[in-house]
């Protein structure tokens, strides 16, 4: 899995033209699923994710989660993550899980994050969706299921 994590004072999403989700104080997550993401521990990589300490103390360090704040997840899945452009100026995405394996994959983690006991909305899977954000700080962390990518998966 490859996450953008984003804080956000305040994030939405647009299905059509229709407001479908939105948050205020919290996180941004936009979702990229491959194949090889069945055997990710999504209760462990929700749990970071929640836990993650990047919202700001009284002293103006990162030093509070989102559980800390009260904040909510705006979970978004977007296949572009897996967009490889080493050859020519078309990317290919075939790196990214098909929509059968993702969909399934993308909703347990969503139930995952849940389970944390925080808010979560989600965009529609698989829709051409509008998402607009007010990025805090900014603050924006990738967070990989790969090797090296910021989550170790044992």
């Amino acid at each position: 899995m490859r996450i953008v994590v984003q804080r956000v004072d305040r994030a939405a999403v647009d299905v059509e033209g229709e407001r479908i989700a939105e948050i205020r104080r919290g996180l941004l997550l936009l979702v990229g699923i491959a194949p090889a993401d069945a055997g990710v521990d999504l209760g462990r990589l929700a749990g970071k994710i929640v836990t993650l300490r990047i919202f700001e103390d009284d002293e103006g360090k990162m030093n509070l989660s989102l559980r800390d704040v009260g904040g909510a997840i705006l979970a978004v899945s977007q296949f572009t993550l897996y967009a490889d452009t080493r050859k020519g100026r078309r990317p290919s995405f075939v790196g990214a899980a098909p929509p059968e394996v993702a969909r399934p994959l993308f909703d347990r983690f969503v139930d995952a994050l849940r389970s944390e006991g925080v808010d979560v909305k989600t965009g529609r899977f698989g829709a051409k969706m509008s998402v607009e954000l007010v990025n805090a700080g900014p603050v924006t962390i990738t967070i990989s299921s790969e090797p090296g990518g910021g989550y170790t998966p044992t």
